[in-house]
């Protein structure tokens, strides 16, 4: 029989438990699809005595990193340690050490590849093993090597997703029950979908760290975490929710990359899409991923974007991967920059938009504001106005395609308007 690829599994939180699991439960399928037996050798914890879901044997258990990092009989770095507070370390080191070592390494480690990932995958090219990562964007749905590998023939045009489940699950919940932000994230907290401190989610920078990531692979270029435009969903309200609905879409946390022939578009935002669009009706905590490619034209990926076995399922399919290349004594793909390709600013990009106003009821206030729109090339498509005889009323708008700096311009224009009490929320439409 194959002699086993030893793993040393980094972690035995939730995810590095479901890990664990997966591995011992199909453990026979899994050494048939990988050319030989699959074995986890050592295993990392901050607390050995500590209560877990999983029985481990003492044995594997251990806190001293070099124990996995300097065996020579451990061939897969598996780190599902993640970043505790936002610290890219011990994690980083971890993964770098690793690498130098000759080891092939699974990670599913979102805020490392996003910030760090073009280095590491340089080193890895450099020390001539792999770095697999299929389970750092989107849990369960295989995103990642199907843009390497199913989609290798294709010019990506547009990707377009839901790849963070807690605000899916919150925009969701203030869509069918007309319930305001703190009372949806509040709900969110005590499920477990959001954490205590719910800004990673809730500011956009976990769908950020995403799309830089699937970015990066579907247009070649590198993009950083910094070029990605990011605004979260504190200011969507169940009023937007619904005025959105009645010009006929629904509202999403959307990331968003294109390929336009002036660069790259990479942002994050509040998005309205048709109601008929596939993403629309992706609800609760599943994530979706929406592509266009020149040759294959539509897909949608749909799955669970976290939990449990739905990232062990991603993780332990890349130890299987790894496993198969180290067999056959090859790196697998290598991640490749075809050109440094410019990412526009927010103020460049093309769209449409929602803009809801709070405006004085009276006569001439609606010619006011559409002349102001139009001194600043601003079109108008549709106009609603909610209240009557009360100060203020809603009066919202949804624009033709425009320059974004047009809209910017324009609206600190209306906001000086005497008849203008504020501007309420500003969100960009998709896909109409």
């Amino acid at each position: 029989m194959e002699s086993p690829v030893r793993v040393g599994l980094m972690g035995l939180g939730t995810v590095g438990a479901g890990v664990y699991e997966v591995l011992e439960k199909n453990y026979e399928q899994i050494a048939r699809r990988a050319g030989g037996p699959v074995e986890i050798a050592k295993i990392l914890v901050r607390h050995p005595n500590k209560a877990r879901s999983v029985a481990v044997d003492d044995g594997l258990v251990t806190t001293d990193p070099d124990e996995l990092l300097e065996a020579e009989d451990i061939d897969i770095i598996c780190e599902v340690i993640g970043c505790p507070g936002g610290d890219v370390e011990p994690a980083m080191g971890y993964i770098r050490r690793a690498l130098e070592a000759g080891k092939y390494v699974v990670t599913a480690n979102k805020d490392i590849l996003a910030k760090h990932g073009r280095e590491l995958l340089e080193l890895a090219r450099r020390c001539k093993v792999g770095l697999y990562y299929e389970a750092a964007v989107a849990g369960g749905i295989p995103i990642i090597k199907s843009i390497k590998e199913c989609l290798a023939a294709n010019e990506i045009e547009t990707l377009m997703g839901i790849i963070n489940g807690t605000t899916n699950y919150m925009l969701t919940k203030m869509a069918q029950e007309g319930a305001p932000f703190d009372a949806v994230l509040r709900e969110a907290q005590e499920k477990g979908y959001a954490e205590s401190d719910p800004t990673s989610d809730v500011e956009g920078h976990d769908a950020a760290y995403k799309l830089t990531i699937l970015a990066r692979l579907a247009f070649e270029t590198d993009i950083r975490v910094e070029d990605v435009y990011r605004e979260g969903i504190t200011k969507v309200t169940p009023e937007d929710i619904a005025y959105a609905r009645e010009f006929g879409y629904a509202l999403k946390l959307l990331a968003i990359a294109k390929a336009t022939g002036r660069g790259i578009e990479a942002r994050v935002h509040p998005t309205l899409i048709p109601q008929d669009h596939p993403l629309a009706s992706v609800n609760d905590v599943f994530n979706a991923i929406f592509i266009e490619g020149d040759a294959v034209g539509e897909l949608m990926f749909y799955g669970r974007g976290a939990g449990k076995f739905p990232t062990a399922s991603a993780v332990v399919a890349d130890i299987v991967q790894a496993a198969q290349n180290i067999r056959r004594g090859v790196t697998g793909w290598i991640d490749g920059v075809a050109k440094q390709r410019e990412v526009l600013s927010p103020l460049e990009i093309v769209s449409r938009y929602y803009i809801h106003t709070k405006v004085v009821d009276r006569p001439g206030v609606l010619a006011q504001i559409a002349q102001t729109f139009g001194d600043n090339n601003v079109s108008i498509e549709s106009v609603i106005q909610k209240g009557k005889e009360q100060d203020p009323v809603s009066l919202v708008f949804v624009t033709h395609e425009v320059v974004e700096r047009n809209v910017r311009a324009a609206l600190e224009r209306i906001s000086m308007l005497p008849v203008v009490r504020s501007v309420a929320n500003v969100i960009r439409v998709e896909g109409a």
